[in-house]
Formats: C-alpha cells, sequence, structure tokens
C-alpha cells in the first residue's frame, strides 16, 4: 500500500520541481500548488497507512490497546493545507497583477528594474 503511494510522491515532486524552472509564471503557480500537494502526500504516508481503529484510550488504561491509526500526521495536512492555499491564493493575486500590469508572464521579461546596458550580475564563483 505504501509503496505506490512512495511513487506518487515521487512523481508530484519531480513534475513541481519540473514546473517551478519554467520561465512562465502560471507553471511556477501550479509547480507551487504541486509542491504543497506533494508535502502533504508525503506527511500522510509518514504516518502508516494502516486501517485501524481511531487513537481512543480506555478508560482506566494508560495507552491503547493494539495498533492504532496516528493523529499527529492528519493534523499537520489540515494546517498545511490552509497555509499552502493561502500562499497559493497569495500567489495568484501577484502573478494577475504582475500580469495585468506588465502585460507579460515571462520571467525574463519582468526585469523592468534593471536597465539594459548594465553589465549581467555574477552567477558563479
Amino acid at each position: 500500500m505504501e509503496g505506490p503511494l512512495a511513487v506518487l510522491v515521487g512523481v508530484f515532486f519531480i513534475a513541481s520541481i519540473y514546473l517551478m524552472m519554467s520561465r512562465s509564471l502560471i507553471r511556477l503557480l501550479l509547480g507551487v500548488a504541486l509542491f504543497g500537494n506533494a508535502v502533504n502526500l508525503l506527511i500522510f504516508a509518514s504516518g502508516r497507512l494502516v486501517r485501524e481503529v481511531p487513537p481512543i484510550i480506555a478508560q482506566g488504561a494508560y495507552a491503547p490497546e493494539g495498533i492504532t491509526a496516528n493523529p499527529l500526521p492528519q493534523a499537520l495536512i489540515l494546517t498545511a493545507i490552509v497555509i499552502s492555499f493561502s500562499f497559493f491564493a497569495f500567489l495568484l493575486v501577484l502573478v494577475y497583477r504582475a500580469y495585468q500590469d506588465l502585460g507579460n508572464d515571462n520571467n525574463s521579461a519582468l526585469r523592468m528594474a534593471e536597465p539594459e546596458n548594465t553589465p549581467k550580475p555574477v552567477v558563479g564563483y
């Protein structure tokens, strides 16, 4: 059960990094959204995928009697979904305003603050 999910998480990470390396801001935005989903699936897979009883401790016991589901990754994923959605909404508005003002969504064409005849910055050492 966890093997195919691990492969899916890997495919999500690969696809998101590929999209984030693109020059188009829309692809960058989709890559960020896909990266958030990949992280959520990774957290979900780390919490053991078992169909067991919920983690309820019987009265008078100190620990559950058998194997139970781990509630911590589920709580972390719920928080991460809210954070990633708000981050995606912020980036969506930012990209829309950049496209609305500049009329272009290409990363290399968004260099309005840099003069054209200046030397390029140092890329490596």
